[in-house]
């Protein structure tokens, strides 16, 4: 079976320049089985309610600016899955989760930046799914739970965000091995919990771990890493790091 996976995507610059990243995530796609498919919640689509993409051929979509002419030439054209989007919908109204269908969403970068690394060929059809991110972590907790039996079937079940994601407190010119220790430990609390499995305090952590609110000054970019943990089973490290002295880079895997 399939894990559930959660993926730091950084910049939309991991796409060129992928550092530690892009070989954890390349040796990672080498060591799972190949997906049937692939369902992404991105950081990068916030709705007030679910939807899933439905489109048979999403568009890349470059929602950022300020970046190299070559990032906006990049192409992810994988194709997307309408049945699987019609089945997570099913999954998600048998738990009490009324979805929509979404036919002209295309990827974001949370989505095929990652991916672009992971399966560069772009030949496994992907879906997302969006992020209420104004329901907070209990709901994605809840959603993963609903889709957890795809992986299953074959379904390879990302979130894609950030452990850590204040972009006004980033050092652009800090190398690989700077680290606040702010940044480091609200990681390693996190890590901690997570280990240990605790729904309560992890669903409170912007109460309870340090530095939580300057490590996400909005919680959008952990969110997804709720949904992948609902997913999945038990929980390890695959990569940790952090570029720009704070923005966290590291990926997990669920069972």
């Amino acid at each position: 079976m399939l894990p559930s996976l959660f993926i730091s995507h950084g910049s939309p610059m991991l796409a060129l320049e992928p550092g530690a990243s892009g070989p954890a995530l390349a040796n990672l796609a080498v060591q799972l089985p190949r997906p049937k498919a692939i369902l992404v919640v991105s950081a990068h689509w916030e709705s007030p309610g679910l939807r899933a993409t439905a489109h048979p051929h999403p568009e890349t979509w470059h929602d950022f600016g300020g970046f190299p002419a070559a990032l906006f030439a990049v192409q992810y054209p994988a194709p997307g899955e309408p049945e699987l989007a019609a089945q997570v919908v099913e999954l998600l109204k048998a738990d009490g989760l009324p979805t929509q269908l979404d036919n002209e969403r295309p990827f974001d970068h949370g989505a095929w930046v990652p991916l672009s690394l992971m399966y560069p060929q772009a030949d496994i059809p992907v879906i997302q799914l969006s992020l209420p991110s104004h329901l907070g972590p209990a709901l994605q907790t809840r959603v993963g739970h609903a889709l957890a039996s795809l992986r299953a079937q074959g379904v390879l079940l990302i979130g894609s965000g950030s452990i850590t994601h204040n972009l006004r407190e980033l050092d652009w010119h800090a190398g690989p091995e700077s680290v606040e220790p702010w940044a480091k430990a609200f990681r390693d609390w996190m890590i901690e919990k997570l280990a240990n499995n605790d729904d309560a305090v992890l669903h409170d952590y912007r109460q309870l771990a340090p530095h939580a609110v300057r490590s996400h000054p909005s919680d959008e970019h952990l969110l997804p890493l709720y949904f992948a943990r609902g997913a999945g089973g038990e929980f390890s490290v695959v990569h940790q790091g952090f570029t720009l002295g704070a923005l966290g880079m590291d990926i997990y895997r669920f069972g």
